[in-house]
């Protein structure tokens, strides 16, 4: 005998009390049994069939923890959401839904609408993947708790993580029919955890290019989706970063490339929000308004929740995969008080002069890539402009040494850098042992070198903070030396492809050595390098536009970041620096990546600079306080450091300056001997 249908019970039910015929507000004493059988007929009744959008507007709740704007959640507060998240809904066809944004647009929100949907409503095993196994963790306790939290329907199905085997951790939440586990892309570990019908990949662009050496983190992720075939969804979302680089473009240029379209509230002609529309009178961010690409009028910002209200998703090209759908946009639809257009005016002036600031302008607020300038600068231009002072002096603007050393198989190249405030730098020494890394020699000269001291123009004596030695070649020998040497001395580095602005070093990890003929697990550190980050860095570093004399003369500063050569640096020296290009190669499939391909055989000048700025970022230059460096110049003798200077704001270090002369001082700290 087949069971009742849930449509059944309720009728059957309500006769119960019924049959006895109570007076009005007896009590029959069926009751309780009444509410019981209506909670049963109730909970056998299914879940209505919802899409996200609608699931988030009729159960989540924004907590304070996690909203500016907390409460019960709107779709039509960001209604260009609406379609992105119900692509997210198990009757889309799509599998693969691309998400590439500017900041404050509400993507984030759409991925945890996704997770709660998920529990609540269609079950199933899940990933959600953040750059780093750290920033998972603060997601799960800033978002994925307060989700669970403030949202009733979602507290019945995960168990609060105080209960004893509640399957409630940081990282992993149980629920009925699923489990929804959080981690990193660097950790190939946790990318391999569980297989997945549910992919929620937050922030590509800031993954590591490879997870612990295990191929890319997507490729990694998506893998487990794989035995879900027709019933999966991948929910990929970023910033993106270099063009070339960005995972997400690439993503998205493979797509559909869906923008929204906003009717024009004057003539009604529908367009997509582009930035060089968007006009102000100069200085005055606050006038800021839109121009119709049609009409010509302008639109005020107050016109944009109607518009918003009226939009529609419009694909713009032809997807290679059916599966796959794109959607691309910037800050200009940000909601009416989240992101104004006079804000984002405001960044764009202020942004102006600095490439870095110009290119998070574009990932953050327009969403797009930075097309990176990879041309190499003229060595003879690099050549020309060289300054005197002696080989192994120090100037006065520099605060503290580097070096990079680059092992061949019959030398081993040294470049030491002196760095000031803003990364300005000059070589202070150019030196190569002859000989190769089989020969104790080699190693005891390299040893020598980390213990000299070279005079700064105020007459200190410095000496190397931090060596960084390439390991690519006799690996081994250089562990052993490293380890001898001592972490707080030398840092062995190995370099991978790829950007990585956000960490261009990590580490460091731990890495067998030879000691005595010994093999020592674990015996020294290996900090990985992202050489392209810094070879960029220094190409525009080294196209910098530098004061006239007069300028200098008048008490103009050089730039930040500016490089400074020696005379006594030769044509050959200048050749190597800029020996590399970097240049846009297709890829098997068809995508574009970025490469740097040598224009010359010799690049070692460049592969030490590169070590050396490493080094930098290894002892924490790109992070100290205004105390750090105020500490440096008191150090170093500089007199009446700027207190109010902050990291752009160098003392005119190019402005070889009559130093202070208070006979010969040795200072003993960590960075001088």
């Amino acid at each position: 005998m087949s069971a009742p249908t849930s449509t059944n019970w309720p009728s059957q039910t309500r006769v119960l009390p019924s049959a006895r015929g109570p007076s009005s507000g007896e009590s029959d004493g069926f009751d309780g049994v009444d509410d019981i059988l209506r909670s049963w007929s109730e909970g056998l009744r299914p879940d209505p069939l919802l899409t996200v959008s609608e699931w988030a507007d009729r159960n989540r709740v924004l907590s304070t923890r996690a909203a500016a704007e907390p409460g019960r959640y709107r779709t039509a507060r960001t209604p260009y959401m609406r379609e992105i998240m119900d692509a997210l809904s198990p009757g889309h066809p799509a599998q693969r839904i691309v998400f590439m944004k500017g900041v404050q647009v509400g993507a984030t929100e759409a991925g945890i609408n996704m997770i709660g949907f998920v529990i609540h409503q269609a079950p199933g095993p899940m990933l959600a993947v953040q750059p780093t196994v750290e920033l998972a963790k603060r997601a799960s306790r800033q978002r994925i708790d307060p989700l669970i939290e403030e949202c009733p329907a979602l507290r019945d199905k995960v168990r609060p993580s105080r209960s004893r085997d509640s399957g409630n951790t940081v990282l992993s939440k149980d629920f009925a029919g699923g489990i929804l586990v959080m981690t990193g892309a660097n950790s190939a570990v946790g990318l391999r955890s569980i297989p997945a019908r549910y992919l929620f990949l937050d922030e590509v662009d800031a993954y590591p290019a490879s997870a612990d050496e295990e191929g890319d983190p997507v490729t990694l992720a998506e893998a487990r989706s794989l035995t879900f075939a027709h019933r999966r969804k991948i929910f990929l979302v970023s910033t993106p970063t270099i063009k070339g680089v960005s995972r997400i473009e690439r993503e998205y240029e493979a797509s559909d490339q869906r923008r929204f379209f906003l009717p024009c509230p004057h003539c009604g002609e529908y367009q997509w929000l582009k930035f060089e529309r968007l006009r102000w009178e100069k200085g005055c961010p606050e006038t800021a308004r839109y121009v119709c690409q049609s009409c010509d009028g302008e639109i005020a910002e107050h016109h944009k929740t109607a518009m918003m209200a009226s939009g529609e998703w419009r694909a713009t090209a032809t997807s290679a995969d059916s599966l796959t759908i794109g959607f691309h946009l910037s800050a200009l639809y940000s909601p009416v008080g989240w992101l104004s257009w006079e804000r984002i005016a405001r960044a764009w002036e202020a942004a102006q002069g600095s490439d870095e600031a110009i290119k998070a302008f574009k990932n953050t607020m327009l969403g797009e890539t930075w097309v990176e300038s990879g041309e190499a600068p003229d060595w003879q231009r690099l050549y020309d402009r060289r300054e005197v002072w002696a080989n192994g002096a120090v100037p006065a603007g520099a605060l503290f040494l580097t070096a990079g050393a680059d092992v061949q198989k019959d030398r081993i190249e040294i470049d030491v850098w002196a760095w000031g405030r803003g990364l300005e730098s000059w070589l202070a020494d150019h030196i190569v042992i002859e000989g190769g890394p089989e020969k104790v020699e080699s190693w005891t000269a390299l040893e020598e070198v980390l213990a000299r001291t070279w005079t700064h123009a105020n007459g200190a004596a410095l000496k190397i903070a931090r060596l960084a030695i390439d390991t690519g070649y006799e690996t081994s020998a250089v562990y052993g030396w490293a380890r001898r040497m001592g972490v707080a001395h030398v840092a062995p580095v190995k370099g991978v492809e790829g950007f990585n602005r956000a960490s261009p070093v990590s580490g460091p990890t731990y890495v067998d050595a030879t000691e005595g003929g010994k093999k020592v697990r674990r015996g020294a550190r290996l900090w990985t390098v992202a050489g392209s980050t810094f070879k960029t860095e220094t190409y525009r570093f080294l196209r910098l536009d530098r004061p006239t004399d007069e300028d200098l003369a008048g008490g103009a500063r050089y730039p930040a970041g500016t490089v400074h050569l020696p005379s006594w640096a030769d044509a050959e020296w200048c050749k190597q620096l800029v020996a590399e290009q970097l240049v846009t190669v297709k890829t098997r499939r068809g995508f574009a990546r970025l490469e740097w391909q040598k224009l010359r055989e010799r690049n070692e000048a460049l592969d030490c600079r590169v070590y050396a700025r490493a080094a930098a970022w290894i002892l924490g230059a790109d992070r100290w306080p205004e105390a750090k460096w105020q500490d440096l110049e008191a150090q170093v003798g500089i007199a009446d450091p700027p207190t109010d200077a902050g990291p752009q704001d160098m003392p005119a270090a190019g402005v070889i300056r009559r130093p202070l002369r208070r006979g010969r001082k040795v200072f003993r700290s960590s960075y001088f001997s």
